[in-house]
Formats: structure tokens, C-alpha cells, sequence
């Protein structure tokens, strides 16, 4: 199948759904990561035109470290705005990349960035179908599965975990896709947390890997904590068996998956 994650910044894909884009990878599926922003103001000081081209280079080698291939699309972080143009510019995108199954975030996310991703991807659901919408890239014969990225925003639709991809044979190499992308993971979120001083010097790989796991390991577990009591109506007599997991819920537009795709998506033995 052909993948397709579309995060609003270089490096939410890889959080959200790293170990399951490498596995996916690894079975043989084309998987793109795909950043609508280029993150240029995710920094405390780099500047911006700076930082854009630090990012994408971070993003190609993260997709380089997990066997998938990486696209980092030009809006300014913290402006994208759901348009008409940005969304043909999505509509184009999932074409192009011919998507079995589409990754995104859900609109109810803390980040307008990310909200925004969220509502582009959706509104292009249909219309990547449609022959007149963006006539100049061949329309989809067959609609993409849409499926949302696991948060922690319940409100007034809470995340329903629908698909579990166990991730605890590749969870090293997640860490290491975020590790790829020292802006962000060893810079400007440990700035914004205050933590700064904690990180590790450059120059010291395995401690700064070993403070990355144990700094961004409990965000991720407290997400997926929440969800694990899916695990056993979605991986039957083998949830016990599953520590770490990223969660999928299906989203109502597009396609519904098959029984068949299920299967090849939700990987329960790695």
C-alpha cells in the first residue's frame, strides 16, 4: 500500500507514528511523511529562513533512519490556513503519491497548525476523486482509508482507537527518528519545558538517546495509556503481550477499510 502521514510540522509524524511508519516500511508498503509546514518558527533562535532548511535536512534524515521517504511542503509554521488553494495543493499531494491509507491529526488538536492539517486533509477526502477538482494531476480511482494520528484531547470527541500498531520491537529506532531532529527534540521543546540544562552535549550521543527516551517516553506512554484498553478487542490474546503501541481512528470520510487492510496495518507480532 501506499501511506501517506500528513503532519502540519517536520516531526509531528514521526512522534505520532513513527514506529508504525518503520514497520510499515519494513513490510514492504511506500510510506511518506509529509510536513504542510516548514517549521520555520519552531526555535527559540535560529532564524527562520535558517531553521526551514535545518528542518527539512532533519526530516529527509529521520525518513532516511526509518526506510520511508520524507516531503516538506513550503507554509510558514504558525500561518497555515485551510484555503482553497492549500487545499488543491493537498489534493495534488495525495494524487501524486497515489494514497491507499492517509494519516493526520484530528481537528480538535491544541495547535492551529495542526487543526488546520486536520480540516485541509479532510476536505480533500472526496475531491481527490473528483476529475474536474485540479484536472492538471489525475484524479484517484479509488478513495484513500483516512485515519487520524492518537492525541490526548478528549473534550467532546474523545480519540477512539480503532487500529493499534505495537511498536515495541522498533522502539529504538523511533527514538532514533526523533533524535534525527536535534531542533526540535533536544532544542526547542526542552527550551519551552524550562529544561534546557539538561540535555546532554552533542558530542554524547548515547546519553542524549538515553534522556530523549526518558524525557518524551512518559508524554507517550500517558497518550497511549489512555487508549490501551482497545488493545484487547483489536489484537485478541496477544494484548498483554504489547507494552507500546500507536493508536489510529478511522476517520468518516473517505474510504472504510477493509477486513484485509486491517490486517496489514494493525501489527500486533514484529
Amino acid at each position: 500500500m501506499n501511506i501517506v502521514c500528513i503532519g502540519a510540522h517536520p516531526d509531528d509524524a514521526e512522534f505520532y507514528a513513527g514506529g508504525a511508519m518503520i514497520l510499515w516500511s519494513r513490510l514492504g508498503h511506500r510510506v511518506t511523511a509529509v510536513s504542510l509546514t516548514n517549521g520555520d518558527a519552531g526555535h527559540q533562535s535560529d532564524p527562520p529562513a535558517l531553521l526551514a532548511g535545518r528542518r527539512a535536512e532533519e526530516a529527509r534524515e529521520a525518513a532516511r533512519r526509518g526506510g520511508y521517504q520524507a516531503i516538506t511542503m513550503d507554509a510558514h509554521d504558525g500561518e497555515l490556513m485551510p484555503t482553497l488553494e492549500m487545499r488543491r495543493e493537498v489534493v495534488r499531494l495525495i494524487r501524486r503519491l497515489e494514497a491507499d491509507v492517509v494519516l493526520t491529526h484530528r481537528a480538535c488538536d491544541y495547535h492551529p497548525d495542526h487543526r488546520y492539517t486536520a480540516v485541509l486533509v479532510q476536505d480533500a477526502a472526496f475531491m481527490v476523486t473528483v476529475p474536474h477538482v485540479c484536472p492538471d494531476t489525475p484524479a484517484l480511482r479509488s478513495n484513500p482509508v483516512f485515519l487520524y494520528m492518537m492525541d490526548a484531547f478528549a473534550g467532546t470527541t474523545p480519540f477512539r482507537a480503532d487500529l493499534a500498531v505495537a511498536v515495541d520491537a522498533v522502539l529504538d529506532e523511533k527514538w532514533a527518528l526523533l533524535d534525527a531532529m536535534p531542533s526540535q527534540f533536544y532544542e526547542w521543546l526542552p527550551w519551552l519545558e524550562g529544561r534546557l540544562d539538561e540535555v546532554s552535549p552533542t558530542g554524547d550521543g548515547a546519553a542524549r538517546l538515553k534522556w530523549l527516551a526518558e524525557f518524551y517516553g512518559p508524554v507517550l506512554a500517558e497518550m497511549s495509556g489512555a487508549l490501551r484498553d482497545a488493545l484487547p478487542r483489536i489484537h485478541r490474546g496477544k494484548a498483554d503481550s504489547i507494552h507500546w503501541a500507536e493508536y489510529f481512528e478511522i476517520c468518516p470520510f473517505g474510504r472504510r477499510p477493509s477486513e484485509a487492510e486491517l490486517s496489514l496495518l494493525c501489527i500486533s507480532d514484529t
